[in-house]
């Protein structure tokens, strides 16, 4: 069977038209209600990256957020939203973000992940330290933003589960793997297949373009997309910002694993990606090293963290 990817222009971030534009674009995936069952426990993972001023659009807005939530109590679900930001607590950036005013009138809650070590699928991450929140939770609902990303050429919904690995072990991975952008596109992928979200809803109404994660700009973007296949979705996004597939280490190594369609294997029921692109989508000025360049001092002191907190652990683990 074909992965089916829900596109749809939009243009606001009205709650009115929003919810409209939401509702339209899920019920070619059977609606919230085939998603989400009474009582279920649901994780809304939005793009927490930092604590931006609003109108940046560095993070998931709001808006979208609030709508999911409020679709998913009326689903009967008991949502909570979740993250792990590279900079501060996930309630403060929320709180920095504007999402205190909308989330406290639905009794949301912030929570902070903690970590639990999981067994994957694939062979060469046997092992990932992820929060144990999205894997425990019944249902999980991914909220990325579409950006431009200095060293990922673009991020969507796959890197957006990089904020269920807990707190300093992120910058661990950026040392680890990001010697090889090959192998570090391939950790995030796994990490998504291990969390398996039930839904990923992709916030590109105002994209963030230029030298992001968050030191980019702003860009129009009029797009909403969904799909319960994360690698499906990315694929498509990637076509409409008329970026070179083989240019973004995840899509490159969902492709490599044989979980991401080509575009023509994928079933587009409302609009096709080439009825929403764009020709003047703006990449980074110029990529940066995944490692971050870090000084020596920093890659010791996370080799004896590394060694202690996790390499012991695994060989106790097998």
């Amino acid at each position: 069977m074909k992965p089916t990817v829900s596109l749809l222009r939009a243009t606001s971030y009205d709650l009115t038209e929003l919810r409209a534009a939401l509702e339209a674009l899920l019920e070619p995936l059977g609606g919230i209600s085939s998603i989400v069952k009474s009582g279920d426990r649901v994780l809304l993972k939005p793009n927490l990256l930092t604590g931006a001023r609003p109108g940046k659009e560095c993070v998931t807005r709001p808006e979208i957020a609030y709508c999911v939530a409020k679709m998913v109590q009326e689903a009967g679900g008991k949502p909570f939203l979740g993250d792990s930001p590279a900079f501060g607590s996930a309630l403060g950036v929320a709180k920095a973000s504007g999402y205190l005013e909308l989330t406290e009138s639905l009794n949301l809650p912030i929570v902070e992940f903690k970590g639990k070590r999981y067994e994957t699928v694939g062979e060469e991450f046997n092992h990932l330290l992820l929060c144990k929140q999205a894997i425990e939770a019944d249902v999980v609902i991914n909220l990325p933003k579409v950006k431009s990303h200095m060293q990922l050429t673009v991020t969507m919904g796959v890197k957006n589960l990089f904020g269920c690995v807990p707190g300093k072990m992120k910058a661990w991975w950026h040392m680890e793997a990001g010697k090889d952008q090959s192998r570090f596109g391939t950790m995030l992928v796994e990490t998504a297949r291990t969390i398996d979200p039930d839904l990923t809803i992709v916030d590109g109404i105002i994209g963030h373009e230029g030298n992001g994660p968050s030191g980019g700009e702003p860009k129009d973007l009029g797009v909403l997309g969904a799909s319960r296949d994360i690698f499906s979705l990315d694929r498509a996004i990637v076509d409409i910002l008329q970026v070179d597939p083989n240019t973004v280490p995840t899509i490159v190594a969902s492709q490599r694993l044989g979980l991401c369609s080509d575009i023509d294997a994928i079933d587009f029921p409302l609009l096709q990606p080439v009825d929403l692109q764009i020709s003047d989508w703006q990449l980074p000025d110029k990529m940066m090293p995944i490692d971050f360049g870090a000084p020596r001092v920093l890659k010791s002191t996370f080799k004896h963290l590394y060694i202690r907190f996790i390499k012991e652990p695994i060989a106790a683990y097998r």
